[in-house]
């Protein structure tokens, strides 16, 4: 039978990527289930890709081959660790489907149970829901020769309580279910029961927390006029009954949305996905911003920002374009080659500004910041300010001429001031007056 070559985006095992939202852009990555082991955070999104030349008409919904595990080194940069799961080698499942949907993974005792949906040869549901093991959270993962009896559905979400009893919620479709597992976390220990308390429509995307002696259960909610939410219900049992407390997130442009939650280094971060790299709401990347709790215990809902988490350090890049405020100036994709997919300030005219917020300068240590930069023209200059466009000036890079607006070049100049802690930075354009195009920046970083 002839072989088909599917293109995966440049997937690439130990690839460094930094980037605030989207978290990656050299793959498409979505249903991002989050987790902290260890003082550390990683992220277990499934992916999405291009249908296979000539299958076009079997996936007019999602085209998802497998799983990649990420981890957040330094500051703001993510650690791609290649894959941890491919379809073909589930040992249950149907070959070539490119059927698997969100993944999770939970740690108990000093094992990692990595948890997944995919198609089951012997037909016998939609989904079933897998498990595999390992002592690495990253793997690699021993994989069940076969599925969790008793359980078939999408989205499978874990909680381990402090009791150490553990919990699977799944489903997909009008119904959501929630299941007490054995020990083993391979085996449920009782029948499966419907999580009630939600409201009516298409559910899907389970994942429960606890805080605070409360347990919030998570899903993704469509609309019929709005499409799908990010909704939740607390309730003082991990089996519910739950009551519905509303939207932790609106709709994002007509297309799924799926989440998880984590509270990492004394802030609660919500993670979900969008599709502005691809502009298609099949081919999705994952996102992340910061979540808070009023006083009561209820949510306030989050708005999706370009700036989204972490806070750099000396050695990861500052993706300038994710701006927190900009005046007088553009961003646009990165044109010219070997250009990373992704984002630059353009269009930045006299006085104009962006600024990004939350930059970690350490002790002192960085002497030196890094540019890249494309220029059609060689008039002017831009400044590093700290705090505001008249703040304390840091740095100033002279604008040269680099072979037009698309040719890249990486530039070094002195940061002038010794700047402790973290820090919000200003840049600042200056060229002739009535200039509509000083420089193209795609990134900063300090070294």
């Amino acid at each position: 039978m002839k072989k088909i070559i599917v293109i995966i985006i440049c997937i690439i095992s130990f690839q460094q990527i930094s980037a605030q939202n989207p978290l990656v852009t050299h793959m498409f990555t979505a249903d991002p289930t989050a987790r902290v082991f260890d003082g550390k955070l990683y992220v277990y999104p499934s992916s999405d890709t291009y249908p296979p030349a000539g299958r076009e008409k079997e996936f007019p919904r999602f085209c998802m081959p497998g799983y990649h595990v990420f981890s957040l080194e330094n500051g703001a940069t993510w650690k791609d660790h290649g894959w941890i799961l491919k379809e073909n080698d589930v040992p249950w499942g149907d070959k070539d489907t490119y059927a698997m949907w969100a993944p999770d993974c939970i740690k108990k005792g000093d094992t990692y149970y990595y948890y997944y949906p995919a198609q089951p040869k012997d037909g016998s549901a939609f989904r079933r829901i897998g498990v595999g093991t390992s002592k690495s959270p990253t793997g690699p993962f021993k994989w069940e020769k076969d599925y969790i009896k008793g359980v078939s559905g999408i989205d499978p979400g874990l909680l381990v309580d402090e009791d150490d009893k553990a919990y699977l919620y799944y489903g997909g479709g009008k119904e959501l279910f929630v299941v007490p597992l054995k020990d083993n976390m391979k085996e449920i220990a009782a029948e499966p029961i419907k999580v009630e308390g939600l409201p009516a429509g298409y559910k899907e995307g389970s994942f429960a927390f606890k805080k605070d002696g409360v347990y919030y259960f998570t899903f993704a909610h469509g609309f019929i006029d709005e499409g799908y939410t990010i909704g939740y219900a607390t309730s003082d049992n991990p089996l519910g009954p739950f009551l519905y407390q509303g939207k932790i997130m609106d709709n994002i442009g007509n297309g799924t949305n799926h989440h998880s939650v984590v509270k990492y280094n004394n802030q609660w971060i919500l993670f979900y996905h969008w599709w502005e790299i691809s502009g298609y709401n099949k081919l999705r990347s994952m996102r992340a911003d910061y979540m808070t709790f009023k006083d009561d215990g209820t949510i306030k809902k989050v708005k999706p920002t370009l700036r989204g988490i972490g806070t750099p350090k000396i050695g990861d890049t500052i993706q300038i374009d994710r701006y927190n405020e900009i005046n007088k100036a553009k961003i646009a994709f990165v044109g010219g080659e070997n250009e990373p997919k992704g984002w630059m300030v353009c269009d930045t005219e006299m006085m104009g500004s962006v600024q990004f917020n939350s930059v970690d300068f350490g002790n002192g240590e960085a002497t030196k910041i890094e540019a890249r930069v494309a220029s059609g023209q060689r008039i002017g200059s831009f400044e590093i300010r700290l705090g505001n466009p008249t703040g304390k000036l840091i740095a100033t890079f002279p604008i040269e001429y680099t072979g037009g607006w698309s040719s890249w070049k990486t530039i070094e100049t002195d940061i002038t001031e010794k700047v402790t802690g973290v820090q919000n930075i200003v840049v600042v354009f200056k060229s002739d007056w009535g200039s509509t195009k000083a420089v193209n920046l795609n990134w900063l970083k300090l070294k």
